[in-house]
């Protein structure tokens, strides 16, 4: 059974019938035909093209254009205030570190330790003293934090093995892993007599001792968004200080961790404008949601528009032609370009709409709109490139890019493989003594950096001779990673790369091999600023002059 969209028209007159043609009349045969390449023609055009043709309006670049400068505008507005975000945390956790760890220096080159029992009790009743006393000691303006209606307690939890006896001089020892917690409990604002006084009740058995955890929570409200016309944000910050005994190698770590929650501010009065620019930032917020949503549609539409067109196309082959369309050409009527856009639609109103909840303080998912924003602008940009292409001196590096892509994965997984050799080789190796070695993360950023020919004396440099079997090794691992990569790896990559590049160079000059599908299109010699593609009412008219 044919493909209806196929079957031609009866004659409209008797001598125009043709038995060689099935009864059916020539002039209609070949026009079926011609009415395929020319719609496949004006589905290949470029929006230039087409209003030439048809005198369709490219409102798909315009919205793009539009799209490009209004999510850059409001991804450059919420870079600026997630800036002062990150700014206030990082400058809160430094304020911890100096007010709560007695003798921090920003500076310092080793990590914050102790390594006397006595420092370790000086220390905790430093920490509690000044969480007590922190109205009087902080320049900041900080609350305790609460828990319903009361504040909230610092807690200082010991955790310890359950039993452990350790007798180094003759070699033995006696131990339960299980792990037991005790804790002690301090409000604010208590009397003299609860506060760091007690902390003497807790007994710090050094021998069973695993980690000392003090968590306290703290109030903050960040005034600095009010200069730049936002609304503040209200901070609680969980502090945790902890001394990390874990090792026993008599050096106990001490560490602050500051995770800092946004919440919606209760009752806050602000005189001015601000609440009006914030409303202003919302619409603004909306009219990127319509802009993108308009541009899903029109891409959308595109999308459905190729691919019943390509049905149509391998009907028409399959039945009048009686061959199969390779998938090659299949593909060609999907076009990534508009995927790549409508994906980056989806993010940036996702992205609109996290960042409408944060500025409203509903939300304070900074990060999660961070990715979406950026992921979606960064779409965007590169969606540009596609209208480049239409220009004949930059089409030839998105056509380098697209024939060199296969090639370079495929090279890119052949070197993967002695890439993850060496890794792997150099962490259970080098890892004991080389400081850049010393995880499986570490180890692929330093060889990548060593590719990139960069740090290469301080890699060299910093390894450890205490074995001179080990340095020999490294000497030996490290010219030959360097030499292998830099020199063979990396130049035949370039290579590849270069090859695709005149190989696309000379097809310019002397014309791309075609396929299937563009062979059959090109027997179309209509031109662009003829009538033969007009629509509707005036198609009927043309069908016939333009075969």
């Amino acid at each position: 059974m044919e493909h209806p969209e196929l079957i031609a028209p009866a004659c409209s007159y008797p001598d125009e019938c043709d038995p060689l043609y099935g009864g059916q009349c020539r002039p209609e045969r070949l026009l079926i035909e011609d009415q395929l390449r020319r719609k496949l023609r004006f589905f290949f055009m470029n929006p230039c093209e087409k209003f030439r043709a048809r005198g369709r309006k490219p409102w798909k670049l315009c919205i793009q254009i539009l799209k490009i400068a209004i999510v850059t505008i409001q991804l450059v507005l919420f870079g600026l205030s997630n800036q002062m975000v990150v700014t206030f945390k990082e400058e809160n956790t430094m304020a911890f570190k100096h007010l709560f760890l007695e003798g921090f220096l920003a500076s310092q080159d080793e990590p914050y330790a102790v390594y006397r029992q006595e420092d370790v009790r000086a220390r905790v009743d430093f920490i509690i003293k000044q969480y007590l006393d922190l109205q009087n000691v902080s320049v900041g303006n900080y609350a305790y934090g609460s828990e319903g209606e009361e504040q909230s307690r610092l807690s200082v939890c010991q955790h310890f093995y359950r039993r452990c006896s350790i007798f180094p001089g003759n070699g033995t020892f006696d131990i339960d892993p299980d792990i037991e917690t005790e804790c002690l409990y301090i409000k604010p604002m208590s009397p003299s007599n609860d506060g760091p006084g007690d902390r003497s009740n807790m007994t710090l058995d050094f021998h069973r001792l695993v980690t000392i955890e003090i968590v306290f929570k703290l109030k903050a409200i960040n005034l600095q968004t009010i200069r730049h016309h936002e609304l503040p944000n209200c901070y609680v910050f969980t502090v945790t200080i902890t001394f990390d005994n874990k090792a026993h190698s008599g050096k106990i770590k001490i560490s602050l961790d500051n995770d800092a929650a946004i919440q919606e501010c209760r009752d806050w009065h602000v005189s001015g404008s601000i609440q009006k620019n914030t409303h202003y930032m919302m619409i603004f917020d909306a009219v990127v949601i319509l802009v993108c949503l308009s541009s899903v549609t029109l891409c959308t539409r595109s999308v459905v528009n190729g691919i019943h067109l390509q049905r149509e196309y391998v009907a028409f082959v399959q039945h009048q032609l009686s061959r199969r369309v390779p998938w090659a050409d299949r593909m060609e009527f999907v076009n990534g370009w508009y995927l790549s856009i409508i994906c980056s639609d989806f993010l940036s109103i996702a992205g609109s709409v996290l960042k409408m909840e944060i500025q409203a303080k509903s939300l304070s998912s900074y990060d999660v709109c961070s990715i979406l924003l950026g992921s979606a602008t960064l779409l965007v940009w590169l969606g540009v490139i596609r209208y480049l292409g239409f220009f004949r001196k930059y089409n030839l590096l998105i056509l380098t890019l697209r024939a060199a892509l296969p090639n370079v994965i495929r090279f890119c997984c052949c070197a993967a493989m002695i890439y993850l050799g060496y890794c792997f080789c150099g962490w259970i190796v080098l890892g004991p003594y080389h400081v850049k070695f010393r995880s499986l993360n570490m180890v692929s950023e330093c060889l990548f950096s060593l590719i990139n020919g960069d740090d290469m004396f301080t890699t060299f440099s910093i390894m450890q001779q205490k074995s001179y079997l080990v340095w020999l090794f490294s000497r030996i691992y490290l010219y030959s990673f360097i030499s292998l990569f830099i020199y063979m790896v990396l130049s035949l990559f370039i290579a590849l790369i270069t090859d695709t590049y005149d190989t696309i160079k000379n097809y310019q000059k002397d014309g791309f091999p075609e396929s299937e599908l563009h062979a059959f299109v090109s027997e179309s010699k209509d031109l662009a600023i003829t009538s033969c593609y007009k629509q509707g009412e005036e198609a009927a008219a043309v069908s016939a002059l333009c075969c």
